[in-house]
């Protein structure tokens, strides 16, 4: 039994003595083996976040240069002019009606009656007083050959007064007449002479009368019109019978806006085409219209023409006008932008971005069109495309007729 106790005595100590060991040895490794651990976690998350920036920093800094080397790409490369200054030879183009210059109407300045004879036709020149027609005058023939007999008779009165008178004189100085009845006789026969005098008077009226019922030519022209026929009836109340266009002027009323209007001046060349011709015939503007219609906002600019047989009056010409010359800038149209602003172009500045430049157009040539404000003619002005471009845009300007 003591051995037995001896025995676990024995075996116990051991025992206690290796548990105690091993308590403290596990105290000491535990701590030391978390503090590993969570320094390499550290490593490990620090690790991670830098291999996180650098793949951000690549993506990144990568994209950047990509889309700097995108946005070089797409500068849009544009065509630019340098227009400078240019002396052009103003042009106007204007279309009109062709007309007599001096359209002269005749009519009946009589007191009428039935036209007898028509002695003239549309195209015939005329002289001035020459007779255009014949009215019936049967009634004013009668008239004054009644006159002219009163006339006679006038004329036996005063001979009659002045035979009494010379021989009142004759007896007055013997006593037999009185200086009372010289002068009597005296007045019959200065009122028999006046009676002549109003005899011949009436005579030249009625034959003046008569002359006017006869349809002349006011002056020599070309006749244009004729409205009446033998057989009619004409008086002074009537309508135009003829028309005349005097010495066979002939002129086109140019219709034009406000802008050429005032760009042409009296004495100015043109050049006139009638329609359905291909001949053009030279004319020279001697009136420009001083008022503007207010609905169509034109005026007229009269070209005088001289006579042709191709020169109708009443039909429809072109007419191009010389306005002078002007030294300016000068742009094809597509170079030229319009909006509800007015017309522009883009400029291109020193720093390659594109400036909108408001100007204003004057002649249309067939080389381009004439800029009258807005450029000095040295900017770099672009030549087409303007409409896509904004402004401030960058481009990559290319000067015309260049490859670079």
């Amino acid at each position: 039994m003591n051995y037995s106790s001896k025995l676990d005595k024995d075996h116990a100590e051991p025992a206690g003595e290796v548990g105690v060991v091993t308590h403290d040895a596990d105290d000491a490794f535990e701590p030391s083996a978390a503090r590993g651990s969570w320094r390499l976690i550290g490593i490990g998350i620090a690790a991670a976040f830098a291999l996180l920036v650098a793949i951000w920093l690549y993506l990144h800094l990568g994209q950047s240069a990509e889309d700097a080397d995108a946005a070089a790409e797409q500068v849009p490369v544009v065509t630019v002019v340098r227009p400078g200054r240019s002396t052009v030879v103003g042009t106007i183009t204007a279309t009109g009606t062709l007309a007599a210059r001096r359209g002269m109407p005749v009519g009946s300045v009589g007191e009428g009656g039935e036209v007898r004879a028509v002695l003239v036709e549309p195209g015939d020149w005329v002289k001035a007083g020459q007779t255009l027609a014949v009215v019936d005058r049967s009634v004013q023939v009668q008239q004054q050959a009644s006159q002219a007999a009163q006339i006679r008779a006038a004329q036996a009165d005063a001979r009659l007064a002045q035979s009494n008178l010379d021989r009142a004189l004759q007896l007055v100085d013997r006593g037999f007449i009185s200086k009372a009845d010289v002068d009597r006789l005296t007045a019959t026969r200065d009122a028999a002479l006046a009676n002549v005098e109003i005899a011949r008077a009436s005579l030249r009226q009625l034959q003046a009368q008569a002359a006017r019922l006869n349809i002349v030519a006011p002056a020599a022209g070309l006749v244009l019109e004729r409205n009446v026929e033998p057989g009619q009836v004409v008086g002074g109340g009537s309508s135009v019978l003829f028309r005349l266009a005097k010495d066979g002027q002939m002129e086109l009323l140019a219709n034009l806006g406000e802008d050429d209007l005032a760009r042409v001046s009296v004495g100015a060349r043109a050049e006139v085409t009638p329609v359905g011709s291909d001949r053009a015939f030279s004319g020279e503007v001697w009136q420009v219209a001083p008022v503007i219609d207010p609905s169509s906002r034109q005026g007229t600019a009269r070209i005088a023409l001289a006579y042709d047989p191709a020169l109708r009056p009443g039909g429809f010409a072109s007419a191009t006008l010389n306005s002078g010359t002007l030294v300016a800038p000068m742009l094809p149209e597509s170079a030229i932008q319009s909006d509800d602003k007015g017309s522009y172009v883009y400029v291109v500045g020193k720093d390659d971005r594109v400036m909108r430049r408001s100007v204003k157009t004057g002649i249309v040539t067939a080389r381009g069109i004439v800029i009258s404000q807005g450029l000095a003619g040295d900017e770099r002005v672009v030549l087409r495309a303007g409409g896509f471009l904004n402004p401030q845009d960058k481009v990559k300007p290319q000067l015309a007729g260049t490859d670079g």
